[in-house]
């Protein structure tokens, strides 16, 4: 009698809705040990989720399973992350309002969910577009506000002309848009920006600590890039005398004798200041136009070709060695990195170098490679002894380096590559920043009792792409009093990123209902850090870093208790369409769960994507592998169905074949599911079926059966991974309780003993037999038990071994 999944599957999911998934509801202050595992939620877009997102979702919820299972208390919550850009393109196109939008989507994400099984508790559930959600959205932004760490600026973004709204540079990959891939260009915008440079050290060093993958931890000390050096001061002058200096930032002063020019952004504030000492400013200025309108990967590309503008009618001073050396500007210094201005050591610097070399400027060798030599056309950019460096000729360059710092005045200082977060958006469909324009009192916040600012409805959510919100349209809404003065003034208009609710919805799970505070402290205190975090690489550093920065800056607030979000975090693997590509529309390789559930149950759809590799790996989709696990399930089906037909329990004697492979299955499930090793845990599975099935060598036509109690335990560590059919298999077996209220089985390592072994035996090396043999056989019982098989005795034919090579418990090999 085959499984019928049609009618089983929806049955249980009644059950559990009827029953309010009180099964997986997590408990407060339990006294069992806590496990806060998390999924990243989902965007819910019209279409739907496809089998890509189920692999994470299915491996936390295999996990929260068995852990309550092994009597813990779970957190295992899901949200949706819903305002941002998708929606509101939508709402444009079908003029539809964006809120009815992500209604529609929500609804169709969560009956997907539900009808996969999976174990959330919807208690919790939340939604980053509700009210009462951004209410603290906001209120946080206020916390940062009222912290000097959020602040309004006009200054060059990176700016999407497609989706029309400025953009972070964490979302700028390539230079290009992350969300629609268009090219991004360069504008000047009023911005709130967010000071997360502020707390770039806190950022760096938490990585050390966390249980997350290498390559994850590395992306993120990457982007904040920390560079120690010094800030050096050189005088500049005109031929009128000495008109200022220029702060230059250097990780290597030890080099400073051979510093042989300047080169400053093109958007560094001094150049206006020395406009009139400048005798090319023109030249300069059109220079620095080009410059503008490039992005910051075009300008520091390593392979391009070197540009630059020499300031005319100025110079600086070396004060190592008071040599006058041009200045220059050039789009590869950045404004945002160290001061915007930099020393060029063409002898040791490739960079540099090439620079030098294109403009016939000098090149000064001061530091002298211990064993190597080095040609006028080289850089070396080693250690070594210093040369033509005045007094410190002949020191070693580490050593020199504090010491020409202190003969210079110059500053050890550190420099980062992370730039502040650019906050806001000029779109429609995002959090209203709580900020009110006067003109008497400036940006004053929005007082909290006045939390939540509510997003209004508009007839109209199209951008104008001029840098102003739709909201800018609203005069009723726009147009307001300030709250410190009474007098009139205005509205922020523009929203805050889809990464605002991404950045705590963690943390609103622990205590979704509450209206009166952020977060209740003893909740806080029992539930934080995040256990297990399971989510794509892909936000590697937008979110995870986002989110740890507003953890951080919680934290310092004593708001919070624990100074990290995310304990362990564990990146799913990309699971490829059939053609072996990664999955998108317009290759039309996307595959969705539905039809998959419909045809095959969603036990099965589970235990594939488990079944296919390893959690972290890419992998192929293959259609032909589902019918595999589908027999399998199938089988289980079958044995148990028949059993329980047949009603014989009592006369059904104990067999040590199958106990042995069942405490195999119970130690190997238990072990793999804690190493989140799920398709090795399903393989386990496996054999312990072959074994219960296997038939008796000495009677083929008698039907394997198995005791009660072996296919209770069997069923108890299945059920994480089907829980559909386990559950009307344990109810079949006469149980009228939850199989998922049940207790993990524990294994018996006495039951786990190997007896006897499978022998191999080779003649000269070539597999002739196997013999089953006892464990720890000595060599001269196993040559007497092998040369007494009558098989290898016609092989031998009368002939005396030259000599026998034994490899204890595995093989014997005669050499004739």
């Amino acid at each position: 009698m085959k499984y019928n999944h049609l009618k089983i599957e929806p049955k249980w999911q009644k059950i559990w809705a009827k029953n309010k998934y009180k099964n997986w509801q997590s408990q407060d202050f339990s006294k069992k040990p806590k496990k806060y595992i998390l999924d990243m939620f989902p965007y819910p877009s019209g279409d739907g989720l496809h089998v890509g997102h189920l692999e994470g979702y299915v491996a936390t919820d295999i996990y929260s399973r068995y852990l309550r299972m092994t009597n813990h208390n779970v957190i295992h919550p899901m949200g949706w992350d819903a305002f941002g850009l998708p929606a509101e393109n939508y709402a444009i196109k079908t003029n539809t309002h964006p809120e009815q939008v992500v209604e529609k989507n929500v609804k169709n994400f969560k009956r997907q969910i539900q009808s996969f099984g999976l174990s959330y508790d919807w208690t919790r559930e939340i939604n980053t577009t509700d009210p009462e959600y951004y209410k603290w959205t906001q209120w946080i932004f206020l916390q940062l506000f009222k912290a000097g760490l959020a602040y309004e600026d006009y200054k060059p973004i990176n700016f999407c002309p497609s989706c029309k709204t400025g953009l972070a540079n964490e979302e700028v990959i390539d230079n290009k848009c992350a969300r629609c891939n268009s090219i991004v260009e360069k504008r000047k915008l009023r911005q709130w920006m967010l000071k997360i440079t502020d707390y770039a050290d806190k950022l760096l060093d938490g990585l050390d600590k966390l249980d997350w993958p290498q390559s994850v931890k590395e992306l993120q000390r990457n982007w904040i890039g920390k560079s120690e050096g010094a800030h050096v001061k050189f005088k500049v002058q005109s031929n009128t005398g000495r008109i200022g200096e220029l702060e230059v930032f250097t990780t290597r002063p030890d080099t400073l004798f051979g510093a042989t020019y300047l080169v400053m952004s093109p958007e560094h504030p001094l150049i206006s200041q020395w406009k009139v000492h400048i005798t090319n400013h023109s030249e300069v200025e059109r220079y620095a136009d080009t410059a503008f309108q490039k992005t910051e990967e075009e300008r520091t590309d390593p392979q391009k070709s070197k540009t630059g503008v020499e300031l005319h009618g100025i110079e600086a001073i070396n004060p190592a060695n008071n040599r006058p050396i041009p200045i220059w500007i050039s789009d590869y210094v950045l404004m945002g990195y160290g001061t915007g201005a930099i020393m060029a050591v063409p002898a040791h610097d490739t960079r540099d170098f090439e620079f030098a070399k294109k403009f016939n400027l000098d090149i000064i060798q001061v530091i002298k490679p211990e064993k190597e030599v080095v040609g006028i056309d080289e850089v070396y950019t080693g250690n070594g002894t210093l040369i033509n460096s005045g007094n410190f000729s002949g020191l070693n360059n580490e050593t020199a380096k504090e010491k020409i710092c202190l003969y210079t005045s110059s500053k050890k200082t550190v420099a980062y590559h992370l730039r502040d977060w650019v906050f806001s958006r000029q779109r429609y469909w995002g959090e209203p920043i709580p900020i009110i324009k006067c003109e008497k009192c400036g940006n004053v916040p929005l007082k909290e009792k006045d939390l939540p600012l509510k997003l209004p409805k508009v007839k109209s959510y199209q951008p104008s792409g001029t840098g102003e919100s739709p909201l800018a349209n609203i005069e009723k809404w726009v147009n307001t009093k300030c709250p410190k003065c009474g007098g009139p003034a205005k509205r922020e208009t523009n929203t805050m990123p889809q990464w605002a609710g991404s950045c705590w919805y963690y943390l609103r799970y622990i205590d979704p209902k509450n209206k009166k505070a952020f977060i209740d402290a003893k909740k806080e205190k029992y539930w934080m850090p995040v256990d297990l975090y399971v989510g794509g690489a892909e936000h590697a550093v937008l979110h995870l870093l986002y989110a740890r920065f507003w953890h951080k800056f919680l934290y310092d607030q004593k708001i919070l208790t624990s100074n990290e979000p995310f304990k362990k975090l564990i990146n799913q693997g990309i699971i490829l369409g059939d053609d072996r590509e990664k999955m998108s529309k317009s290759k039309g390789n996307v595959i969705s769960p539905d039809g998959i559930v419909k045809e095959y149950g969603a036990d099965t759809l589970r235990m594939y994507e488990m079944f296919m590799g390893p959690l972290e790996a890419m992998k192929p989709w293959d259609t032909s592998g589902i019918s595999g696990v589908n027999r399998f399930l199938n089988r289980i089906w079958n044995l148990i169905s028949e059993q329980t037909k047949a009603g014989n329990w009592k006369k059904i004697k104990d067999n040590a074949k199958q106990k042995k492979s069942l405490h195999q299955a119970i130690k190997r499930a238990t072990k793999d599911i804690e190493n989140l090793s799920f398709n090795t845990a399903i393989s386990g599975m496996m054999e312990c079926l072959n074994a219960f099935t296997e038939k008796d060598e000495s009677n083929l036509s008698v039907v394997p059966q198995v005791k009660k109690e072996y296919l209770e335990d069997f069923l108890k560590i299945l059920a994480p991974f089907a829980p559909h059919i386990t559950e009307e298999l344990w109810q079949m077996l006469g149980h009228k309780k939850s199989i998922h209220l049940e207790k993990w089985p524990k294994y018996n390592e006495k039951f786990l003993v190997e007896k006897d072994f499978e022998l191999i035996v080779q003649i000269n090396g070539k597999v002739r037999d196997r013999i089953k043999a006892p464990m720890d056989i000595s060599q001269d019982n196993a040559e007497k038990l092998v040369t007494k098989q009558e098989k290898i005795k016609q092989l031998l034919n009368g002939q005396t071994p030259k000599k026998i090579i034994f490899v204890k418990n595995r093989l014997i090999n005669i050499v004739i």
